[in-house]
């Protein structure tokens, strides 16, 4: 029996080009997380928002302070799948709406958190999730800074904007000459000596390919001692160092104030080529490395794929100790074995007989 001419083409026409299977190539799009993560009552923690609570909660960022919140928080997009999460919004020519502005420590305005106690190495985090079909890289996504005055004059800062292609750099500037500060304003940048933005990360953050899944970035910035060279920055992207620079001095023999902000932001210079969205979830920051989120024993994966997929789970980034595997998976994947606890353990994916996509998505499982 012969199969019917409309039926031949209608299989042909629904069936997807090789360019659509690659742009759809399948992501673990987040792991669930544990009920309960290490940041609440960590006293290394200045700072842990998962964006769920209820909007009192965010009164401590500087635009709920000043009257002017700026971006809202989406119940549509969360790490984990449930939740809310803070949401960016790029609209066609524009510069982007979104952010939130930490103060902490010696800020010498507004209402710090842990107020008074001084830092000198930083680590921050976020998750950051694009929309699927997102195309382009905008500039800027967080910074970590010391304000020296109420007129928000800076006496360093540390961005972490985009690099080269796809992907993320560190762009570290001083502000200080010396022990004096030389910045007149925020963002002084005639005033700002720029200490170097290359070698840029190597991880395609903003890659079409790697929109609609939650990924992992953690910066860290530690002072220089005052009058030497002994200043580092770092940056990692879902678990791997992508960047770091060594031998800076960020801030001559200034001291009096120390790293007291941390941004999160929207702002892309030559504005976004089409209306798009992003996200940002669980924000931390410590003066101890964070890391990717705790997972149960038994993690529940979930991917960007609706339709049959192979997942492996591997104890390191390169895949070398396969510990977990399942030929064929959809949406929800609960992982059958206990894992190690506080293990880290990285993830890939693919459609059978398809590329499997990079070891990505890693978590660490609970103690």
């Amino acid at each position: 029996m012969r199969t019917p001419i409309a039926a031949i083409l209608l299989l042909l026409w629904t069936r997807p080009t090789s360019a659509q299977e690659k742009a759809e190539s399948p992501r673990v799009e987040s792991v669930v997380p544990a009920a309960k993560q290490p940041h609440a009552g960590n006293p290394a923690v200045i700072w842990y928002d998962s964006f769920d609570g209820p909007e009192s909660t965010q009164l401590q960022y500087f635009e709920y302070q000043s009257g002017t919140p700026g971006a809202k928080r989406s119940d549509q997009e969360a790490l984990g799948g449930t939740g809310q999460s803070l949401e960016l919004f790029y609209g066609k020519g524009k510069q982007g709406v979104g952010g939130r502005k930490l103060l902490f420590g010696d800020a010498p305005f507004g209402r710090p958190v842990r107020k008074g106690e001084r830092f000198t190495d930083v680590y921050w985090r976020i998750y950051v999730k694009h929309q699927k079909g997102w195309t382009g890289s905008p500039a800027k996504m967080s910074r970590a800074t010391g304000f020296a005055s109420g007129s928000w004059t800076q006496a360093f800062i540390l961005h972490v904007w985009s690099g080269s292609g796809s992907t993320l750099t560190l762009d570290p500037a001083r502000g200080v000459r010396d022990a004096q500060v030389v910045t007149t304003k925020y963002n002084d940048f005639p005033n700002l000596k720029w200490l170097g933005n290359s070698p840029s990360g190597k991880f395609p953050v903003h890659a079409t390919e790697e929109a609609g899944r939650w990924i992992c970035v953690e910066a860290r910035l530690k002072l220089n001692s005052p009058g030497k060279a002994d200043g580092l920055a770092q940056l990692w992207v879902d678990g791997v160092l992508d960047t770091e620079r060594k031998g800076m001095d960020f801030r001559g023999t200034y001291d009096e104030h120390t790293i007291n902000a941390v941004f999160l932001e929207s702002y892309w210079n030559e504005g976004s080529p089409v209306d798009q969205y992003r996200w940002y979830d669980d924000f931390v920051v410590s003066t101890q490395p964070i890391g990717p989120l705790v997972a149960p024993r038994k993690p529940t994966l979930l991917l960007t794929s609706t339709t049959a997929c192979e997942v492996e789970i591997a104890g390191d980034s390169r895949g070398s100790t396969v510990v977990w595997s399942t030929p064929s998976a959809t949406g929800k994947v609960v992982v059958t074995t206990a894992l190690e606890p506080g293990t880290t353990y990285f993830c890939r994916v693919r459609h059978p007989g398809g590329e499997w996509s990079p070891w990505h998505q890693p978590f660490v499982v609970e103690k």
